[in-house]
């Protein structure tokens, strides 16, 4: 599950209006249903429906119908545009990118930041982070998480350092690197049992909007 602690920055209105334009503003050239942009950026499908009616009065996010179905997507002409995109990835990006990066890893139970990052996400004081601590918990093959890692940091123009302990190391005390990961602030990205909870709360939520004459 996602951090309920507060952004890098004070300067959106809400955490989940962040998530939401950082799936946007990552993807410019997606456009979403509300039920596939609510899954995809964790974000509760009322909320979501709350917050892109007010981001489509901004002009930032730009919507379209298709049949019964309204697409959001970024508005890549906004004036904003360029500048928003690189606050989102250097504030909230990282969380998504190592997410999609490290998705398709067999054999990981769970994906962690911590370190800087996440200490700054987490609302703590200090210089800006100049690389993303990542702790993979499962039995992926070294190579395909180093693989994931460089495909991180190429997108977020930052240096993606990767750790790897299994199920039964991240149960146990003892190991330096994951006593300090329980200490510290840090932020759960990919957690497989939650992922799939997730999935089946918007779905169970995309059945009752059409009888609240949400679309």
């Amino acid at each position: 599950m996602r951090s309920q602690s507060p952004s890098l920055m004070p300067i959106f209105r809400s955490q989940h209006q962040a998530e939401l334009l950082t799936q946007l503003y990552l993807h410019p050239d997606a456009q979403y249903a509300l039920t596939e942009l609510a899954q995809a950026a964790r974000v509760p499908l009322s909320t979501a429906h709350r917050e892109m009616a007010r981001l489509a009065d901004t002009g930032l996010v730009v919507t379209r119908s298709a049949g019964r179905t309204r697409l959001y997507q970024a508005d890549a002409g906004h004036p904003a545009a360029r500048a928003l995109t690189e606050l989102l990835t250097f504030t909230f990006g990282p969380a998504q990118v190592i997410a999609e990066e490290f998705a398709e890893l067999p054999d990981v139970e769970s994906v962690l930041l911590f370190g800087s990052w996440a200490a700054r996400y987490a609302g703590q004081d200090g210089p800006p982070p100049a690389d993303i601590d990542v702790l993979v918990i499962g039995t992926p093959h070294r190579a395909a998480v180093y693989a994931a890692a460089d495909r991180a940091a190429a997108r977020l123009q930052l240096p993606v350092n990767p750790a790897l302990r299994t199920p039964d190391q991240w149960q146990a005390t003892g190991d330096a690197l994951v006593d300090q990961v329980h200490r510290s602030a840090h932020l759960t990205v990919i957690e497989r049992a939650a992922l799939a909870d997730a999935a089946a709360m918007v779905e169970a939520s995309a059945q009752l909007l059409p009888t609240l004459g949400i679309f």
